[in-house]
């Protein structure tokens, strides 16, 4: 009798979250204002929060699909924040 068991892959997973369009961003407008007064021309700035998450999955796919579910379950709020998923193999 053979046991046949899944390999795991470490994957590292980027979830980075932003404010949505048109949600008020004060860190966002602060620091692009300390820009301008630098000599910086900027025509917009949005501030995002990057969180780094390494997993063992069975693939790629499914380290997507659980990085995904953190995102909605804690690390962005679906009202108010949108967020991308980038998974690489660690």
């Amino acid at each position: 009798m053979t046991t046949h068991y899944e390999a795991m892959t470490t994957y590292t997973a980027t979830v980075t979250v932003r404010l949505k369009q048109g949600v008020l961003d004060p860190e966002a407008e602060t620091t692009k204002r300390a820009l301008e007064r630098l000599g910086f021309e900027l025509e917009s700035l949005r501030s995002a929060d990057r969180f780094e998450v390494e997993m063992d999955a069975e693939s790629v796919a499914a380290a997507e699909d659980r990085a995904d579910e953190m995102a909605e379950r804690l690390l962005a709020n679906p009202t108010i924040h949108d967020y991308d998923v980038e998974v690489t193999e660690a």
